[in-house]
């Protein structure tokens, strides 16, 4: 049986079973929607909580990977750091061994020197012991001779500035002599010898210059 009712604004008369129908297909329609919306938003969800992981995931190796740089840097300076401190123990020993040497050379660094000067002491001591029997001008030629080849091996040399220049470096004036047949300001006499070692003054010479006398 249709019931009827009246609308208030234009009382037409409305079929109730009709409006019933629309109301239902209204809400089925609505329900659909809702649950489509509802099943987009859920996989949504899903997706979002897949990149999550992947993020997650991400970041947990990324910090494996520094921890293992890390690691690795370590072992690094830890292996520096060792070879610094052996390098640092060997210069040491180079040094101290470098002085040591230095400090035998400054103190048995003229032991040859020494060993051949003996020499020169024992044959000073034989012409003394025998004087009376050797003739003692001859073994003290023997020697000086002796003495200069000496001087000689170990780069001594006895100066022979007669008849040369003055050399400042060389030479020290100790008196003027008059210019008997040599030219006035160079040497003429030697007071005492001078002597170089390896080309290097280690006595100068004392030496007369020659001068011009009034007479001449």
């Amino acid at each position: 049986m249709a019931v009827r009712f009246l609308s208030l604004r234009g009382k037409k008369s409305i079929d109730v079973r009709r409006l019933s129908l629309g109301l239902n297909n209204s809400s089925s329609s609505h329900i659909g929607f809702f649950s489509t919306a509802a099943e987009q938003r859920s996989r949504g969800d899903d997706c979002h909580n897949d990149d999550g992981d992947d993020d997650r995931n991400h970041s947990v190796t990324h910090v494996r990977m520094l921890e293992m740089r890390a690691h690795k840097l370590e072992q690094q300076v830890q292996d520096l750091t060792e070879r610094y401190k052996r390098a640092l123990a060997d210069s040491d020993n180079v040094r101290r061994r470098t002085q040591k040497f230095v400090e035998d050379a400054k103190l048995f660094g003229i032991q040859s020197f020494c060993r051949d000067l003996v020499e020169v002491a024992d044959l000073l001591e034989q012409t003394t012991e025998g004087a009376e029997t050797v003739n003692l001008t001859q073994s003290l030629a023997q020697i000086q001779g002796r003495l200069q080849e000496v001087f000689t091996k170990h780069g001594l040399e006895k100066m022979s500035p007669v008849g040369s220049t003055y050399d400042p470096y060389d030479h020290e004036i100790v008196c003027h002599t008059p210019a008997d047949g040599v030219e006035p300001g160079i040497i003429a006499v030697v007071k005492q010898d001078g002597y170089k070692l390896h080309g290097r003054t280690i006595r100068h010479a004392h030496v007369g210059i020659a001068v011009k006398t009034q007479e001449s």
